[in-house]
């Protein structure tokens, strides 16, 4: 069973990848990617099912947690309902899902993230104070002090000079250098899962 899930899997990998190559093969590829899709909706579709089954369980032995998991199931449903009624390009949605959920609670992400990597900073000041520490703090700070909306203004210099000139030349740097090797990186587990010697799909 598991030659016969790894020859599929490789098989499969072969068609799809001869498709960006040979017309022939285009047909063939675009179906396998339809099979894809499906599967991955469905994928998901259990997986929606199972995390109101785990979440109502919770609720039903009245765990500690359990009002959250009866917020999560509430605003499941919701959503879900108002989507299948209003449909989601309907302005009402996208004003009240959108503008009013989703965007202040990705702000507000965004703001606890900002607090806890400067009190990571500290603590990592305190407990190893060496150069790199420093000039970690330093950025972080003055990336905050450069973005942040103040009662007086923007701070001269940090926010018209350092801050655009730290996040588009530094910081962009090295996100380039990220996505390189997260881009080498899959395409080294794609070749290692097309020629059989990883088997995530079947067992080692």
């Amino acid at each position: 069973m598991r030659i016969l899930t790894a020859i599929i899997a490789i098989a499969v990998g072969i068609l799809v990848l001869l498709g960006y190559f040979l017309p022939q093969a285009a047909v063939l590829q675009i179906v396998l990617l339809d099979w894809a899709v499906i599967l991955a909706g469905t994928a998901t579709l259990i997986g929606i099912f199972n995390l109101v089954s785990v979440h109502a369980d919770k609720i039903r032995r009245r765990a500690k947690d359990g009002i959250y998991s009866a917020v999560l199931i509430m605003g499941l449903f919701t959503t879900f309902i108002f989507g299948l009624v209003l449909k989601p390009q309907n302005p009402y949605m996208q004003s009240v899902a959108l503008n009013g959920i989703i965007i202040p609670v990705e702000a507000t992400l965004m703001g606890l993230l900002a607090v806890s990597l400067l009190y990571a900073a500290v603590r990592l000041l305190r407990r190893r104070a060496d150069l790199m520490s420093i000039v970690f703090i330093v950025t972080a700070a003055l990336i905050i002090l450069g973005s942040a909306t103040l009662p007086f203004g923007d701070v001269p210099i940090v926010g018209t000079l350092i801050r655009p000139w730290v996040s588009q030349i530094w910081a962009l740097g090295g996100a380039r250098g990220i996505l390189i090797g997260v881009a080498l990186g899959t395409l080294t587990t794609g070749l290692r899962v097309l020629f059989g010697m990883d088997r995530p799909y079947g067992g080692n």
